[in-house]
């Protein structure tokens, strides 16, 4: 587990070493964001701010997983593959938006055959590494088979994953800070895992009986897949040093869809696709409350929210922005800390190996 901290602490550092420079070059090639016109009137003084800060999460997170990994598990290099897909999908979009100087970028269908592309690849790694299409529902106990129904779900988990994280990156920090805390738990899952399998593993005898084997693998893809984590926590962290307030960075959609399929992907190869609700409790309620403000309005001609996603609303009722962050952080952590538990009960259940 010392190789996952240290990708943590290297993709930090990368990420801290690396931003000034980054933020330069954005500069540069004018590379600014642009403010929805039906947005906060007070975010208008961030018209211009660097943009497509994702691409340092990606590259930094990288880095740190290449330089660590043990090249074993095919799990971690295609969650990997999915955060750059989703991050070359928002990156295509943030690039739009910077060359015709408005906030409409990508068209939706693009973005959607985007990331039913992306799914089909899990979907297919899924498929070869004999991934279970059972999900385990918590609390009851108890595995709901599926059957060709999970992929589809797959494809919803991408597609929910993505546009919740991208529409929680309202405010300067808040993306970046929910989404360190998600890859926490998935760290965190990940470490309990890799104990559970390395525990099951020595207490195969003999070593070389053909039973060891899925020990073996199932340990190594764990591993790999806590390195990735841990790395795009630390490149979360790290990023975090220049997107707090006042943002001197945006993440972008390049780093919010990359980090929303990075959650989703964990989600699949964790076997935690009902506890990715939960984990991304703050980013699900973003997405309601967009959901029922536009349900709400083109019905009943109303709107339930002073404004949507729900961040906004809590701006329109005089909260700083540093207040809102720092308690969706705290909701958030709260979401996660049930999730790891629920997790963690799962193998406290099967007892030692």
């Amino acid at each position: 587990m010392t190789h996952a901290l240290a990708a943590a602490v290297l993709a930090a550092v990368l990420s801290i070493v690396v931003g000034p420079r980054f933020i330069v070059l954005l500069q540069r090639l004018r590379a600014g964001q642009t403010i929805r016109e039906d947005g906060p009137a007070h975010h208008k003084a961030k018209q211009g701010t660097p943009t497509m800060g994702g691409l340092l999460i990606i590259a930094s997170a990288t880095l740190a997983f290449l330089a660590l990994t043990s090249r074993t598990g095919t799990r971690s290099w295609a969650v990997l593959a999915t955060v750059v897909g989703c991050g070359a999908i928002g990156f295509a979009d943030d690039w739009l938006k910077v060359v015709r100087k408005r906030s409409l970028g990508l068209r939706g269908r693009w973005k959607l055959i985007g990331q039913a592309l992306i799914a089909a690849g899990i979907s297919y790694v899924a498929h070869r590494q004999h991934i279970s299409t059972s999900v385990y529902v918590p609390v009851l106990d108890r595995h709901l088979a599926l059957g060709v129904v999970w992929y589809g779900l797959v494809f919803l988990m991408v597609l929910g994953a993505t546009n919740a994280v991208n529409l929680t990156d309202g405010l300067d920090g808040l993306a970046a800070g929910v989404s360190t805390l998600m890859l926490l738990v998935y760290t965190g899952m990940g470490v309990v895992a890799y104990q559970y399998f390395q525990r099951s593993f020595h207490r195969c005898h003999p070593i070389t009986a053909v039973q060891c084997i899925p020990a073996l693998i199932e340990r190594d893809e764990s591993l790999d897949l806590t390195i990735l984590a841990a790395a795009l926590l630390g490149a979360c962290i790290g990023f975090l040093w220049y997107n707090s307030y006042p943002a001197d960075v945006f993440m972008g959609d390049t780093g919010s869809l990359a980090l929303g399929g990075a959650v989703a992907g964990f989600a699949v190869f964790t076997k935690t696709e009902l506890l990715l609700p939960i984990v991304a409790g703050v980013c699900v309620v973003e997405a309601l409350s967009v959901i029922v403000q536009v349900i709400s309005f083109k019905r009943f001609g109303r709107r339930v929210f002073l404004m949507a996603p729900i961040h906004h609303h809590f701006e329109m009722k005089a909260w700083s922005e540093t207040r809102i962050m720092v308690r969706f952080w705290i909701v958030s952590a709260l979401c996660v800390g049930a999730a790891f538990v629920l997790f963690y009960v799962r193998f406290k259940e099967y007892g030692d190996p």
